[in-house]
């Protein structure tokens, strides 16, 4: 655990030093709270989804992170475009199926992103993460209806499948390539009340993975800074609306230092 924490806050502390450009594919509910939160991580932010400069604004980023929440067909043309060119260049893929599982066209949608891209890592709630297996599988909107451990095994096969990392996120977090399995345990429930926490989460793996090309790694220690934060901001805000700013002065506020003594992970 302590080559982990280790790991959280070496990461951190590049995040902060190098700024890498995130560029995100995201849904307009998130869009100005990710930015920011991304901002307040230390790394810089970039929204561009018009098909006619995905690929030129994903050869400037670090990573790119893709996500499904408000959907339509010429996005989905457009986060293919740009991953087949991140794919090129080498640069790491991250999606949120947002909502898959719930809509014929969200989980198409995603199942068609992984088919046609190769992707660091996805990172969803069980119920996402289970209907892109299982066709009978379902979700309430974008909430799960699952349980992290629930969707575990699923998560390991499908890590393999896919050759990809899976980031499952719920009260504990799973990460798992298929061979190794990574539980982290920091977070807060006040974080279920603030819409785009996981749009927010993926994108701070967006972050990490810019500067650590191990997407297990990356996933877990992103998560586990994200938590802390969550962590942080409870300690100072008890209701939905204060919380939601207080996680973005806790993801500024945490040092390198608070976050490998105060992250916590099981294997």
């Amino acid at each position: 655990m302590n080559d982990l924490a280790k790991r959280a806050a070496d990461n951190l502390r590049l995040v902060r030093e190098k700024k890498p450009l995130v560029h995100n594919i995201t849904n307009y509910v998130v869009m100005n709270y990710t930015a920011n939160a991304l901002l307040a991580m230390g790394a810089s932010p970039v929204m561009a989804h018009a098909q006619n400069e995905v690929e030129e604004m994903v050869s400037l980023a670090g990573s790119l992170v893709q996500n499904i929440g408000t959907l339509t067909d010429d996005w989905i043309a457009s986060m293919i475009s740009a991953g087949k060119k991140a794919n090129q260049l080498g640069k790491p893929v991250i999606l949120d199926p947002v909502g898959s599982g719930a809509t014929t066209l969200r989980t198409n949608s995603a199942k068609k992103i992984i088919n046609e891209t190769k992707l660091s890592v996805i990172r969803g709630n069980a119920s996402e993460i289970l209907s892109l297996r299982d066709e009978n599988s379902a979700t309430k909107g974008v909430d799960s209806l699952h349980s992290v451990d629930e969707a575990a095994d699923t998560a390991s096969s499908l890590a393999k499948e896919l050759n990809t990392t899976l980031a499952v996120t719920g009260v504990v977090d799973l990460v798992t390539d298929g061979a190794r399995v990574i539980r982290v345990l920091n977070g807060h429930k006040l974080m279920e009340f603030v819409t785009g926490t996981g749009c927010t989460a993926t994108t701070a793996i967006g972050a990490f993975l810019a500067v650590d090309k191990d997407p297990v790694t990356a996933a877990a220690t992103a998560l586990a800074y994200f938590g802390l934060a969550g962590e942080k901001a409870a300690l100072k805000a008890t209701a939905p609306g204060s919380f939601m700013i207080a996680m973005l002065d806790a993801l500024y506020e945490i040092t390198p230092e608070v976050l490998e003594k105060e992250s916590r992970f099981t294997i």
